[in-house]
This record gives structure tokens, sequence and C-alpha cells, in this order.
């Protein structure tokens, strides 16, 4: 067992600080925001995340997980110490790493004993050297510490398994001691451990994600082609992927990606790699595509309605994903604002986003179900593959559009299915 301080409760600091609560280590999660924290003390998550409500609930009972908003007491009590806080996007793409150096200085300051401060928050790399020089300008006591980068590659929505369960764990280290200790903490997680030097595993996160990004702009690109000569963009991705050198994952053409991970990743590595000499053309291609996936929606409606103005439009979906209510850097909440401007009336639902969406949109209906979103609109837009929108009763849901028009900016149905029943189907990538 371990005594464990994971700094910020966020997405990544709660299933961090659960999942190693679970494990059987003590854990003791802080953040800053003290509402936050007296919500989480009675029971309450800020975010939807499948099963962390029952494991922190689980874990907090056991007395193995509490939750405070005093720092030092989580340097005074904790032996290993997560940093886990937001690293949000500027204007030019780099990232903003105010709340990582915020932390480490106090953490430095409340240091007694030796301490391994160890780096989760996705970091440009060189962060780790930065946060090695605050401690030693910061740490009056001049105790000795270790810092490690620790990336994370959990995804939302399957965060839990994702830490359980990953495909790999990236442990970058410059200590044989710390190296010892992390090994023994994470040694119930079975998973292949990759160990590096700080730089190295900070790389690994931005590269990774930036792949996975760029994978999935280029199916869209093939989608276009596809729309153009009248084949398949989903037959075209099942036969790439059957190549196990390529693979399947990733290659669902789409309205493209969002979130707060990749948009940012990909614009913080080409800003990292222009630092340091490099034009990284081809991830900002990969960007440049994922914008145009949203005016390409933004056109699909056009052609099906011919005029937009004065139109009313169901949306279904609003967080990036499903099994999120993360509306950061949502497609869904991009085209509803690229939609009203050109004056459409909006009506809206989602099973978990609605809450977070109603801070960021303006003259919208939020509706109770799917069904409502659909009637009197006339069309229906599908902009995240909820499994609750595989299952619609298509049936009626075309007896309550005015107009029975279906635009899948997800690909959830077949075109043929669609068209039997009667739908104008527009979907993404198959001519």
């Amino acid at each position: 067992m371990q005594r464990i301080g994971v700094i910020g409760a966020g997405h990544v600091g709660l299933v961090t600080a659960a999942v190693f609560a679970d494990l059987g280590n003590k854990v003791i999660c802080q953040d800053s925001d003290r509402q936050k924290i007296k919500k989480l003390k009675k029971g309450d998550l800020p975010i939807y995340e499948p099963g962390l409500s029952k494991l922190i609930k689980k874990n907090v009972k056991a007395k193995r997980l509490s939750f405070t908003h005093n720092l030092p007491e989580v340097v005074n009590k904790c032996f290993i110490i997560f940093i886990c806080v937001g690293t949000p996007p500027r204007e030019d793409g780099s990232a903003d790493l105010s709340s990582v150096e915020n932390v480490t200085r106090k953490i430095a300051q409340n240091m007694k004993e030796y301490k391994i401060i160890v780096g989760k928050s996705t970091v440009p790399v060189e962060t780790g050297e930065w946060i090695r020089r605050t401690i030693l300008m910061h740490n009056k006591c001049k105790v000795e510490f270790s810092i490690v980068s620790n990336p994370e590659f959990l995804r939302e929505g399957s965060a839990i398994k994702d830490t359980l369960y990953p495909d790999r764990i990236v442990l970058g280290v410059e200590d044989k001691k710390a190296e010892k200790i992390m090994r023994q903490l994470l040694k119930p997680i079975k998973a292949p451990i990759v160990i590096t030097n700080i730089k190295t595993a900070e790389m690994i996160k931005h590269a990774s994600n930036s792949f996975l990004a760029t994978k999935i702009s280029f199916i869209n690109a093939v989608g276009h082609i596809c729309e153009k000569v009248g084949a398949d963009v989903i037959k075209v991705a099942d036969g790439m992927g059957l190549d196990k050198r390529i693979g399947r994952a990733f290659l669902n053409a789409g309205a493209g990606f969002g979130g707060f991970c990749f948009p940012k990743d990909l614009e913080a590595f080409i800003y990292i790699a222009k630092k340091a000499g490099y034009d990284f053309g081809l991830l900002r291609e990969t960007a440049k595509i994922n914008r145009e996936q949203r005016q390409l929606l933004v056109k699909k409606v056009e052609e099906a309605l011919w005029i937009i103005p004065g139109k009313t439009i169901g949306v279904l979906g609003l967080s990036f994903k499903p099994n999120t209510d993360d509306i950061r850097f949502s497609v869904s909440i991009d085209v509803i604002r690229m939609l009203q401007k050109e004056g459409a009336k909006i009506k809206a639902y989602d099973p978990q986003a609605m809450q977070e969406a109603r801070k960021e949109l303006k003259n919208v209906k939020f509706c109770r179900n799917p069904y409502e979103a659909a009637q009197n609109s006339d069309c229906l837009l599908i902009m995240t593959e909820w499994d609750e929108f595989r299952h619609l009763d298509l049936a009626r849901i075309k007896r309550l559009l005015r107009q029975p028009i279906l635009i899948d900016g997800r690909n959830i149905f077949e075109p043929g299915q669609m068209n039997k029943l009667g739908f104008i189907y527009k979907s993404i990538g198959r001519g």
C-alpha cells in the first residue's frame, strides 16, 4: 500500500484516484475548487463517466479515498504525488502550463521529505525539466525528490477500463529508486511497461494522439473521394483494417474528431515541432481536414433543405463522443453554431451532455428525448454515436419529421435500409 496524492479532480485525476484506491492504496484527491470538493465529499461527481460514481463511493466508504482542497495536506501525508491538472491550449497552439507550475511550486514549498512527483497531465516535451527546476528553486528544506512522467492514455467513456487494462504503461524516469517504487505501485495493472527518460515519455503521449488524429483525418479525406466516385468508405475502411499493419480502429469516417485531447494535443505537437525547428505539415493538414468536416455537415444540411433560414433542425448528440458529458471542442456544438449563423432554429437532445450544453448554447430548445427533437423538425442530424440513437424507432422518427430527411454525421445507419424506409438519407463518405 502506498500513500498517494492526486492533484486535480478532473477526468484524469478522479479516475486515477479511484483506481489506485481500489487497488488498495490510501489516496487523497485535491482540487483548488472548493465547491467541487464539497460536492465530491457529498458523493456528487462533476463529470459523467460510466462506473466512476460507484467506484468512488466504494472506496470512500472503505476509507481508502478522500477529498480535500488543502494541497499542503496532500504533500505532508502522501509519498507519491500525481499532477493531473489541466493544460488548456493557448491561441498559438501551445499548452498553458500555469496550473502545472503553480502546483509544482506549492509542492516544493511544502516538501519536508523525499517525494516522487509524477506528471500525468499531457505536457510538452521538457516540462519535466521545468518541474525539476521549479522544485529546486522553491524547496527551502532541500530534500531529495524524483520526477516521473507517466502520461495517461484513457478514453472518456471507458476511462476505468483503460486505466486498469491499458495497452501499455509509459514511465519516464531518471533514477532507479523511483523506477523501482513506480513498478511496484503499478504491478497490479497487468500491462507492458515502457521505461524511457522523461523527454521520451512526454513525446510518446503527443505522438500517439497526433497519429490517431491523423488516422481519423485520413479516412475522412478518403470519404470525400468515395462520395465523388460512388464508393463506400465503410467498406474501404473494413478492407484496410484487415491489414494488420493498419488496423481497423480509428478508421471511422464521420463529422470529425473533437474532445479536449485530440485537438489540443495536435496543435500542441505542431507548436512543439515548430519550436524545435521542424514544420510538421502533415499535422497541419490533419487539423485542416478535421475543421473542414464541420463545413461538410452544414453543406449536407443545405443540400437537403435548399434554404436553411427559418428551418428547424433536430440535433441528436451534443457530447464530443458517446458515454461522456464532455462537450469541449465538440463537433456538434460547432455545427449547431454554424447552422444558427445560417438562420436555422435548433432543437437538441443528448443522454448526458445537455446540462453542460446549456451553458454554451443560446436559443436552442433542449428536448427530453430524440422523438421530441424530431417532432416538426425539417431534418434530423445525428452528431454523436450514442447506442440509444442506433436503436431509434425509425418509423416513428419519419412520422414526426416534417420532411423525412436524416443526415447521419456518424454513419450509424445503412443507406439501403434508410432508403427502403423512405428517408432522404445522407451520410459521410458513402456515394
